[in-house]
């Protein structure tokens, strides 16, 4: 497999298996935290874990200094991943249980793949539809079972997928930063904001464990997950990042089998399924010949790949994975790819 390829799965995965636990260990802060409060302590302990990978790489860049387009991307995905996301997932983790939340998530899959679909040029062969509609049907079975914990607990978040849909895919195109500056950013602005509201929303009654404990839960299961799913998708395009994340909830399932909680049948036949639906999305072969426009932008990668062969400074830079601003020659070529950064054509 093209190690691009391999290193988009595995960041997808540990991405996947960190958000899995944010919703089992959020539950509990809720007792001592509005929603809002909450949200904004999870996005700023985001922010503030990835800014220790951004002062060990010298890497921080205001976002005013970025291009009209990637800007406006990077305010989208603050305005509907940073601030009505998880606003909107609190919400309805406070009316149902964290269990059927965690299995309600893999909506968000259906919300990105539609939305990547119609309005992102994210072009999906019929092995990618069957393994998204595998993914869709365990998601039913789950969201079926977990029923019970009410309609307005589901509709919310329902919304807040949708939200993170979005986001999904605007973050996948900003490539005039790197994902830990842009996650840190994103952290920042929406952290702030939903902090802010809910100071003037209700009384602040956590304790300095209970603060800590947010801020460290969210620099792991938002910073870090959400630098591993923004790597992710640049290499393998928001669908298939996304189809690979929604593994979460069975990584949240695993956690409550840990904790105590029995696995039902139900859930046996959904997590079947979706290991069948990812086997069949990894199968897919998509091989046409494709123009390369010329492009300068910024994003992680290796040397060689097919695509990256400027030269550097030093020789052994290009050995390992590494993000910098470069530009791209106009190139026409044949070769297996997936909408990724460089593959975003349009198709017949």
């Amino acid at each position: 497999m093209d190690p691009e390829k391999r290193f988009g799965i595995l960041t997808a995965v540990a991405a996947a298996f960190l958000f899995g636990a944010a919703a089992p260990l959020s539950k509990p802060l809720l007792a001592f935290l509005n929603d809002f409060q909450l949200a904004g302590l999870l996005y700023l302990g985001a922010s503030l874990g990835v800014s220790l990978i951004l002062i060990r790489q010298k890497t921080f860049q205001p976002p005013w200094r970025l291009s009209k387009h990637d800007g406006l991307k990077l305010l989208g995905a603050v305005f509907f991943g940073g601030i009505l996301g998880p606003i909107l997932l609190l919400a309805g983790l406070r009316l149902a249980d964290a269990g059927s939340v965690s299995l309600w998530l893999n909506l968000e899959m259906v919300a990105t793949l539609v939305i990547g679909y119609f309005f992102f040029e994210d072009h999906l062969s019929r092995k990618s539809w069957l393994a998204s509609g595998g993914v869709l049907l365990a998601s039913l079975l789950l969201a079926w079972e977990g029923g019970g914990a009410g309609f307005k607990a589901g509709g919310l978040i329902a919304l807040a997928c949708i939200c993170w849909g979005i986001d999904n895919h605007l973050t996948a195109l900003i490539d005039g930063i790197t994902p830990a500056q842009s996650t840190f950013w994103k952290g920042l602005f929406a952290g702030s904001v939903n902090l802010l509201l809910g100071f003037f929303i209700g009384r602040y009654s956590a304790n300095g464990l209970q603060t800590f404990a947010a801020l460290g839960l969210g620099a792991v299961s938002y910073g870090l997950s959400i630098l591993l799913y923004i790597t992710s998708a640049q290499n393998l395009g928001a669908t298939r990042s996304q189809l690979l994340f929604s593994s979460a909830p069975f990584f949240g399932l695993i956690l409550s089998m840990i904790l105590g909680e029995s696995v039902t049948p139900t859930q046996g036949i959904a997590l079947l399924l979706f290991a069948l639906s990812i086997f069949f999305l990894f199968r897919e072969t998509h091989t046409h010949p494709h123009l390369h426009k010329p492009l300068t932008h910024t994003h992680t990668h290796q040397h060689p790949d097919g695509h990256h062969d400027h030269p550097h400074q030093e020789r052994t830079m290009g050995q390992f994975r590494h993000a910098h601003q470069h530009q791209h020659p106009e190139q026409q070529h044949a070769h297996p790819h997936w909408p990724d950064l460089h593959h975003r054509h349009e198709h017949d």
